[in-house]
């Protein structure tokens, strides 16, 4: 029951141990956020899951992180102490970084060297493995390192603890900034033995080599910690507790039994009145948590519909260039501007207006904030669903002409009648439920059939005396990961070997079409070669998204300006919503953030006895955990086909649980925990022979306030978000 106290020297009257801690929490947080910045386009572009999906798994692997610290917090405190609990629970998670990393190198099973993993299944279960390693892991020494770093500081030195939990919340938003803004451009980077591809195993590499640094910082100064022994975990006396009470209220459920004040009263008959009335204050500020999982539910949406929203935008910000994920670095740079301009200036000018603003109704406005965050990205996905193609149902097919005629020629297709100029492309493509004719003269008349669900290019060649068409299917979806599907029409006589930097169109035969190459944003510089040696260098500026096929007419010459000869066919536009749209809703749920949830902890902890702050603290994480259940129910039963209307939805949801907050806000009275258990700071003589864990708890107070509940009261005071 007692605390190794290891001999530490001090710095500025700090323990050199915490610079261990808060450095292993920088490292830890860089990981954990660095991995999921990229996780959902991992799911979508890797393992080649659909948005559905990839959004199902990617909550059901934030649930899991939120409902692991519970088990964290029981074994630190029941058995293995928060020390062995922090060391065992990073070498499991450090090893699933390293799985999930392994787990993401394509080369592996891509046997026949095309890119593209042969055996999917094992690379699903490998990082599923690697992801239900990091969900034990994070989640279960979530609540034991800041409650360690605590454990460091003596009770004299309350203003230095006070310190070194801002400084500790500020490693959390720091790694976390960081990560977001470098794993994008390590993902955004091409890698591979055999093929280059998108370097996910750099993305998840460096975030497991951090976990490791972390592991290792943290057992380095292994010989400075004061390490407390466990003590037994309050949260499981208080499920013991109201278990008790509600199993001993069931047995004397028959009239004859005396009715009580409160279902909790059916305990005292083995629990002290103090732990009883301290479970009453817990219960009612649990009630309460009831509707905030749905704030969650839309909040943790940054990570998934959000940035796959960011995916069919354009990032070009003129001096650098934003990848998808990179988006989820304004949520923390808001949160460090926005909690000093709320706890400054906005709070203040509220409370000179004479405004009543209770956290309660502060916790309203955040989850009002929440629901208009996502009428604005519903608004937004609606701007950006008029710039999509409209692509074929699974009943239809679609066609495009290219003229490669030195004449204009003039088609009918079916009912429709179109003209086109030598060496030029129809602008739209026209839809056919079933096989049309095609006429290009009088004697050249064809019947056409297309796939259903295809979309197709029909280049009209000379063949002899008569016109000749030959069918080339497109794209059906936009290029992935905001590249640009590219392919070459080579009409010459000869074969073309054409390169844009290390891409290769692999040798394109005459009078055919090349495959699509995937190019990047930017300015792309094609060199076209033929056998004999001649070169040609052709630039085009490309955006995010788009497809075009490059027509090299027959007229095409090797020489100066032979640019000039290639002709542009635009298969599909570029993304032309700019991903700055973006900022109105992050900006709206930030603020939501800030003031739901600072508001909402320190509402919790006012309102909770001082030892069972850490039970809150639980209550609170498994409102995240049930937020991101909610997400991946509607994700699979919603069967809505257009993404701003599961917007809509989750707004309208929201808006409907914040009525029933406010009601329930309305009727809540506040209390004051000091003075409710000064009533019971002396046990009445009939309580003393009892056997029960509520006697523990008060024995126990005031170290239950020098380790978890201490931290609960500073992470109160710097009005941090982040966990």
């Amino acid at each position: 029951m007692g605390t190794s106290k290891a001999k530490s020297a001090t710095v500025c009257g700090y323990p050199i141990s915490i610079f261990f801690i808060m450095v292993n929490e920088f490292c830890e947080r860089f990981s954990y956020y660095g991995m999921r910045a990229v996780l959902v386009l991992y799911f979508k572009y890797f393992l080649k899951w659909d948005d559905d999906l990839a959004t199902t798994i990617y909550h059901t692997f934030a649930a899991l992180c939120y409902l692991t610290p519970i088990l964290g917090a029981i074994v630190a405190d029941s058995w293995l102490g928060k020390f062995k609990t922090i060391v065992y629970l990073s070498i499991v998670y450090a090893l699933g970084q390293v799985i999930l990393a392994v787990s993401a190198i394509h080369d592996i099973t891509d046997t026949n060297m095309d890119g593209t993993p042969d055996n999917m299944a094992f690379h699903i279960g490998l990082s599923m493995f690697g992801l239900l390693l990091i969900a034990l892991g994070t989640g279960g020494i979530k609540p034991c390192v800041a409650a360690f770093g605590g454990d460091q500081f003596e009770d004299h030195q309350e203003k230095q603890r006070s310190t070194f939990f801002s400084i500790f919340y500020l490693s959390i938003n720091a790694g976390s900034l960081l990560s977001t803004v470098i794993t994008p451009i390590l993902r955004a980077q091409d890698c591979g033995i055999y093929s280059q591809q998108k370097c996910y195993p750099l993305a998840f590499g460096v975030p497991a080599a951090l976990m490791v640094v972390a592991l290792i910082v943290f057992i380095v100064g292994s010989g400075m910690y004061k390490k407390a022994s466990p003590q037994g975990n309050i949260l499981v006396k208080v499920c013991k507790c109201i278990w008790f009470a509600v199993a001993n209220r069931f047995r004397h459920r028959g009239s004859e039994y005396p009715k009580k004040e409160h279902w909790m009263d059916w305990a005292d008959e083995k629990y002290d009145k103090l732990l009883i009335a301290q479970v009453k204050m817990v219960v009612k500020v649990l009630f309460l948590y009831i509707p905030l999982p749905m704030f969650w539910a839309l909040f943790d949406q940054q990570g998934s519909r959000w940035t796959l929203q960011a995916t069919t935008m354009d990032g070009d910000f003129g001096v650098l260039i934003i990848q998808p994920d990179q988006m989820q670095t304004v949520n923390p740079i808001l949160i460090l501007i926005l909690v000093p301009v709320m706890d400054s200036m906005i709070y203040p000018l509220i409370s000179k207006c004479k405004l009543n603003f209770t956290p309660l109704k502060r916790m309203t406005v955040g989850m009002f904030l929440a629901a208009l965050a996502f009428v604005a990205a519903a608004l937004v996905q609606l701007q950006i669903d008029q710039t999509l193609p409209t692509f074929p149902s699974s009943n239809e097919g679609q066609v495009k002409f290219l003229n490669m005629l030195n004449r204009s020629l003039d088609i009918k297709a079916g009912s429709q009648s179109l003209q086109l100029n030598a060496f030029t492309a129809s602008d739209d493509y026209l839809t056919f439920e079933e096989p049309f004719g095609l006429e290009l003269s009088p004697e050249a008349i064809y019947s056409i059939s297309l796939t259903d669900g295809s979309r197709n290019t029909i280049v009209i060649q000379q063949d002899g005396p008569q016109p000749r068409p030959v069918k080339f299917e497109d794209l059906t979806v936009k290029p992935e990961e905001g590249a640009n599907a590219i392919r070459f029409f080579n009409s010459l006589d000869s074969v073309l070997n054409i390169t844009v930097g290390s891409l290769d169109f692999n040798g394109i035969n005459a009078f055919n079409m090349s495959t699509y190459v995937a190019v990047p944003q930017g300015n792309a510089q094609f060199l076209i070669k033929n056998s004999s040696g001649a070169e040609c260098l052709y630039n085009q500026q490309f955006g995010f998204g788009s497809s075009y096929t490059l027509v090299i007419p027959p007229t095409f010459v090797f020489g100066p300006n032979c640019e000039q000869n290639i002709r542009q066919v635009r298969d599909i536009s570029p993304n032309s919503i700019h991903m700055a749209w973006q900022v109105p809703q992050y900006f709206l749920i930030t603020a939501g953030e800030v003031v739901f949830s600072v508001t909402g902890l320190e509402f919790s902890y006012s309102q909770a006895p001082s030892n069972m702050k850490s039970v809150l603290q639980a209550g609170w994480l498994l409102t995240v955990a049930f937020g991101n259940i909610i997400v991946l129910i509607v994700a699979e039963a919603a069967t809505l086909s257009d993404q701003w209307v599961e917007y809509i939805l989750f707004a309208s949801l929201l808006v409907a649980v914040c009525v029933i907050f406010a009601f329930m806000a309305y009727f809540y009275t506040y209390i004051d925990p000091a003075k409710i258990e000064a009533q019971f700071s002396e046990l009445e003589p009939d309580d003393k022979w009892k056997k029960n864990p509520g006697k523990d708890a008060v024995e126990h107070h005031n170290e239950d306030r020098r380790s978890s509940s201490s931290s609960s009261d500073e992470e109160e005071k710097v009005s941090q978000t982040k966990m």
